[in-house]
């Protein structure tokens, strides 16, 4: 029986993997601030989420030296849905009791929990997905599929903080089809459904690859043989550095900008409602972002990644400025939708290259669990900056803050050079783009 092609499977095995990020580290902030919880208790305690990516590292070798990726990975998409499942329960009983109007922390830290049960789960799921690429794929598939992967991984993003958002907004707002807040809940109800189904999908059309098995032989430790082969390579310094500080602007804005959209103007933010939001996000976002994909693939395809990194990287910092004048004239509608739109269009095409990195240096017989210290790595970055931008914001406000994360953003571009010297990049980009 011939293998069914990666187009049936690339594309939803990828939005799967980027749904559960977005819905845990962003719509989880949007929900909070439709409660009416803090942005300080919001930012810290949301920014926790992020824990799991940064110790995926720890079980990654599990996941290479136990069973299958394919098993893994139809295993975490089932339990996504039951942690999805969970969290419309919750959402139930929160909206049945009107806790949210008092501001309730037993719902706050139940359903966090339920979040961090889930932000495990899609942990565990990106180690498996993305071993399953590595695996499935031959190396001339995987240079080709790459930007396919990058571009359905965001369109999950942008669906979740964006279309998602704004249908379940509109659903008690706007079209009073359910009562305020039930329909947060059935918003994971639909996730539940989407992940059950994703998984019975992906049980019947994945193919078996013939190397898709324990990495390791019989009574070698995986674990310690996967960390030393990672931390002793060639370069190492520079990989980590870069890892770290590429994103650091993007870690202070994540969870700041959508209460900056949402918040109201006695505030100094944009009031907009959360079906505007979502709107935005989800229509010229989604367009953006696939745009920024495509021409961040096609650019790194034909010009490679060490003529492409320096504007790529000035294009990731220029969203810091735009909010920095949005906060001091907060403009119209249309003005607040374009600059969110070209944000979108940066972030895709410049966190092209962060992906194309990661997986040029997540190479060798632990390859799996390479890409999962790398994205672990990511995410504490990520992490610690997104815990405090709640406490920095409401110390210096709006304005001021959103100058501080365009200083500190810099950063960015001061480990650019280390890029330069990392010789196995042009040994990697030569095999993956003979296809």
């Amino acid at each position: 029986m011939k293998a069914p092609s990666p187009w049936a499977y690339i594309p939803s095995l990828y939005f799967l993997e980027g749904l559960p990020y977005i819905i845990i580290n962003t719509v989880s902030v949007v929900l909070y601030a439709d409660l009416g919880f803090a942005n300080d208790q919001i930012a810290f305690w949301t920014g926790w989420l992020y824990l799991p990516w940064t110790l995926k590292m720890l079980w990654s070798p599990l996941v290479d030296g136990k069973s299958t990726k394919r098993r893994w990975l139809l295993g975490m998409q089932t339990a996504m849905a039951a942690v999805f499942l969970l969290l419309a329960a919750l959402n139930v009983w929160n909206a049945f009791a009107h806790a949210q109007a008092a501001n309730n922390l037993t719902f706050f830290s139940l359903s966090l929990f339920g979040f961090l049960a889930g932000a495990f789960v899609s942990a565990t799921l990106d180690i498996a997905t993305d071993g399953y690429y590595l695996l499935a794929l031959s190396t001339p598939q995987q240079g080709y599929f790459v930007g396919i992967r990058t571009i359905f991984y965001r369109l999950a993003m942008i669906f979740g903080s964006g279309i998602l958002v704004a249908v379940t907004g509109a659903l008690a707002k706007d079209w009073g089809a359910v009562k305020w807040p039930y329909n947060w809940s059935l918003m994971f109800l639909f996730l539940a459904l989407l992940f059950a189904a994703g998984a019975l999908w992906h049980r019947f059309i994945l193919p078996k690859p013939a190397a898709d098995g324990p990495a390791a032989a019989k009574g070698q430790n995986t674990w310690a043989d996967a960390f030393k082969t990672y931390f002793t390579q060639k370069n190492i310094l520079y990989i980590l550095l870069f890892i770290l500080f590429y994103r650091l602007g993007d870690a202070l804005l994540e969870k700041i900008v959508p209460l900056f959209l949402l918040r109201g103007a006695e505030e100094g933010a944009m009031g907009l409602s959360v079906q505007t939001y979502g709107l935005i996000k989800g229509t010229l976002g989604l367009g953006a972002v696939i745009a920024g994909n495509w021409a961040g693939g096609w650019l790194l395809g034909r010009y490679g990644f060490k003529k492409c990194i320096w504007p790529f990287a000035f294009i990731l910092v220029l969203p810091n400025l735009f909010y920095i004048y949005m906060a001091y004239v907060h403009p119209g509608l249309a003005a607040t939708a374009l600059l969110i739109t070209l944000e979108h269009f940066g972030n895709g095409l410049a966190l092209m290259a962060f992906s194309v990195f990661i997986m040029y240096v997540s190479q060798g017989k632990y390859k799996t669990s390479h890409y999962a210290i790398s994205t672990g790595i990511m995410a504490l970055g990520m992490m610690v900056p997104s815990m405090l931008s709640g406490k920095w914001q409401m110390m210096l406000g709006y304005r001021h803050y959103f100058i501080l994360t365009a200083a500190v953003s810099l950063c960015t571009l001061a480990v650019i050079p280390l890029t330069f010297k990392i010789k196995s990049i042009e040994e990697t980009e030569k095999a993956f783009r003979k296809y």
